[in-house]
């Protein structure tokens, strides 16, 4: 015998596509971690970045970022409230070096762009589930036969 109400709403449209978006983000995170720690090991850009080469900026920069981006991507692929919150944190820091001390860290508007378009996509995906969950609860529900 099945119940007469199930207790699990029914994924929408939006939520399958949030977190679907959530995972992206979540992929683009890890490998931008990925990048650093690459880049601070020597085995990129013919070991011209590690570690001991760079500058005390670029030190705390990409020691940082190489932590919390794979943090980040963690949280996102398992669309956990800390999740974007870490996002933040990577996404801002990387926006605060090449947007507003170009001088240090060089120049890189693509990434400014790029971070502040994802956070313009996760505010309307939360906009959207909040719509969606207000008028779920608006909805008359009748348990009578």
């Amino acid at each position: 015998m099945e119940p007469d109400s199930p207790t699990i709403p029914k994924s929408t449209l939006t939520d399958i596509l949030f977190v679907l978006f959530l995972r992206l983000i979540a992929i683009a995170c890890f490998w931008l971690g990925l990048q650093y720690w690459s880049m601070l090991v020597g085995y990129s850009l013919a070991g011209q970045a590690r570690f001991d080469l760079l500058n005390l900026p670029w030190k705390v920069a990409g020691a940082g970022l190489a932590v919390v981006f794979p943090v980040a991507a963690l949280g996102l692929w398992l669309t956990v409230s800390w999740g974007p919150v870490i996002w933040v944190l990577a996404a801002g820091s990387q926006a605060l070096m090449y947007g507003l001390w170009p001088q240090i860290f060089g120049s890189n508007p693509l990434i400014v762009i790029l971070h502040a378009g994802v956070a313009v996509l996760y505010c309307i995906f939360r906009i959207l589930l909040w719509l969606e969950k207000r008028r779920r609860e608006q909805q008359v529900m009748v348990d009578l036969p």
